[in-house]
C-alpha cells in the first residue's frame, strides 16, 4: 500500500533565525542527559565501527565531554583492553561498548562493564526485531534496570516505542542514511534521517533519541537536535583523524588518507567473521584530518552558533523554539558557499 507522505532530509530544511539575547556563546550549555546516569557535556557520540572507535578515540572524545562506543568486531579481551586504555589515559570518562544480539553478547557485556564501560550499545542494523527483544530482556534480567542500554537502529515511532517497552534507555534512530551505508539501495527500505527524528520525537516513552547517520556537518547536528534528538552519532566526521584506528597512507599524488568502511560492507564482514552475506555498506578511504580534538572543537563552535541563532541556551530550549522551513533546490544551492562555482 502506498502512503503518499512527503518526507524530509537535512538538506530539505533550514531553521528560521530568531531574536536572541545571547551575548556570548559561552552562555550556551550543550550538556545532555541520556538517562540512567549517562550525561554528556557535548551531545556527540562516535559510531561503533572498526575504522572509527577504539581506545584512542574513546579517550579523546571522553576527555572532551563527548563519548565513543568501542566497536564489537574484535575479541572480547581486545574490546575490554580498548576500554581500559581509554580509561587509563583519560580518567573518569564515559565510554560505551557495542554488543550484538546472539552468541557471546552477555559475556561481552560482562567484560565491558568490568573494564569500565559506562554504557552498552546493542548494535544491529534492524533493531525492531525479535532478536533485539530477546537480547534486551536477557540484558535486563542479567544487569538490572539501572544500566544505560542503547539499542537500534529504528526509523519509526512504533520502532522507538517498542525498544523502550523492551528495556532500552536510548535508541539509535535512522535506517540507511550513513555516508558508507547502502541499506536503502540494497533493500529498498529506510526513511530520510530528519523525517525519522520528527517521527521518533513523537514518542511518549522515557527514551533518549540518538540521531545516527547522515550527519555531514555542525548544521546538520543543530537540525537533528532541534528535531528532537538528544545526541548525535557520527562516523565519517571522525574516521580521518589520528585517533581513529588504522594506518595513515599516501597515494601516488601525495594525498594523505585513512581507510573507512561500513561494518556491513563485504570487506568488513570478511574480516570479522570470515565471510559475507547480504552487504549493505561500502569500503573506501577518507582524507586524513589530524587530531580529533580540532574536529570536535569546530563542531562544538558550530552547534553553539546554531543555538544562538534560535536564541536558545540549551538543547531543550532549542527544541521548543525551533522553527523549520522548507528550502528548494535553489535555496540549497544558495545556502552553500558558491563563489568557487561562478563562471
Amino acid at each position: 500500500m502506498m502512503k503518499n507522505n512527503d518526507t524530509l532530509s537535512y538538506d530539505d530544511v533550514l531553521l528560521k533565525p530568531q531574536y536572541s539575547d545571547i551575548v556570548s556563546r559561552s552562555e550556551i550549555d550543550l550538556s545532555t542527559n541520556l538517562g540512567a546516569g549517562l550525561t554528556l557535556k557535548i551531545p556527540i557520540l562516535s559510531s561503533p565501527m572498526d575504522t572509527v572507535s577504539e581506545g584512542g578515540m574513546a579517550a579523546a572524545l571522553g576527555a572532551a565531554g563527548a563519548s565513543a562506543i568501542v566497536h564489537r568486531y574484535n575479541t572480547i579481551p581486545s574490546q575490554a583492553r580498548h576500554i581500559r586504555s581509554a580509561k587509563d589515559r583519560a580518567g573518569n570518562i564515559n565510554v560505551g561498548a557495542a554488543i550484538g544480539v546472539t552468541h557471546d553478547y552477555i559475556e561481552r557485556a560482562h567484560a565491558a562493564y568490568e573494564a569500565g564501560a559506562t554504557f552498552i550499545c546493542v548494535d544491529v542494523a534492524h533493531g525492531h526485531h525479535v532478536l533485539m527483544k530477546e537480547a534486551l530482556h536477557k540484558l535486563r534480567e542479567t544487569f538490572g534496570d539501572d544500566k544505560h542500554i542503547m539499542a537500534g537502529n529504528v526509523a519509526t515511532l512504533e520502532g522507538i516505542n517498542t525498544l523502550s517497552d523492551w528495556g532500552a534507555t536510548s535508541a539509535r534512530c535512522n535506517i540507511g542514511g550513513g555516508s558508507i551505508c547502502s541499506t536503502r539501495i540494497q533493500t529498498g527500505h529506510g526513511m530520510p534521517g530528519l523525517q525519522t527524528l520528527f517521527e521518533c520525537a513523537q514518542t511518549d516513552r522515557d527514551i533518549a533519541i540518538v540521531a545516527d547517520g547522515g550527519i555531514k556537518n555542525s548544521g546538520d547536528m543543530v537540525k537533528a537536535l532541534a528535531a528532537g534528538a538528544d545526541v548525535v552519532m557520527c562516523g565519517s566526521l571522525f574516521a580521518g583523524t589520528t585517533e581513529a584506528p588504522g594506518e595513515i597512507f599516501r597515494d601516488k599524488h601525495g594525498g594523505i588518507w585513512k581507510a573507512y568502511r561500513g561494518m556491513a560492507s563485504k570487506e568488513a564482514q570478511a574480516d570479522w567473521r570470515g565471510r559475507y552475506s547480504s552487504y549493505e555498506g561500502i569500503s573506501t578511504r577518507i582524507p586524513y584530518q589530524g587530531k580529533v580534538a580540532n574536529i570536535l572543537e569546530d563542531l562544538v563552535r558550530g552547534i553553539r552558533s546554531g543555538l544562538s541563532y534560535s536564541g536558545a541556551r540549551t538543547i531543550e530550549e532549542l527544541q521548543v523554539k525551533a522553527e523549520f522551513i522548507n528550502q528548494t533546490i535553489s535555496g540549497l544551492s544558495e545556502s552553500r558557499a558558491h563563489i568557487l562555482t561562478r563562471d
